[in-house]
């Protein structure tokens, strides 16, 4: 049971996003200071309010409809996405773009993970193997009953 969840857990894709969460939480702050203290305020500026969430306020039968906190929202995750994507994804696309020129021409680099598919080759060219070498003739030569 529990080695079930070990192997869930150490698969790469689990740890990736555990990483990135953590990342993400901690740049989420980085990014909040600069749109609340740098852009909001030259944003803020230009709409003569004293911060974003205050521009482009309009009112409608005593509702508020606020555009410049929608616009502030909008800024936040756009300097997030381009950070992350320059950050991270394009690093890691890049490295796995490196790693399957190197196995389509053979070359292996040390370290490599091994990949599903690796391991799936592996499996089928030890079946052929067995299955090409003659069985015994005991008890036990027959995998199925």
């Amino acid at each position: 049971m529990l080695t079930g969840f070990k192997e869930f857990i150490l698969r790469g894709n689990v740890i990736d996003l555990a990483v990135a969460v953590v990342i993400g939480a901690a740049f989420t702050t980085i990014v909040t200071a600069i749109v609340t203290n740098l852009i909001t305020p030259l944003i803020g500026a230009f709409f003569q309010a004293n911060a974003l969430d205050e521009a482009m306020i309009v009112s409608l039968n005593g509702s508020d409809i606020r555009f410049g906190a929608v616009l502030g929202a909008i800024v936040n995750f756009l300097i997030i996405a381009v950070v992350v994507y320059f950050a991270f994804v394009l690093p890691l696309n890049k490295l796995k773009e490196r790693q399957e020129r190197l196995r389509s021409k053979g070359v292996v680099e040390p370290g490599a993970p091994v990949t599903e598919l690796d391991v799936l080759t592996e499996i089928r060219d030890l079946l052929q193997k067995q299955q090409s070498q003659p069985s015994g003739s005991g008890k036990h030569s027959d995998p199925l009953p």
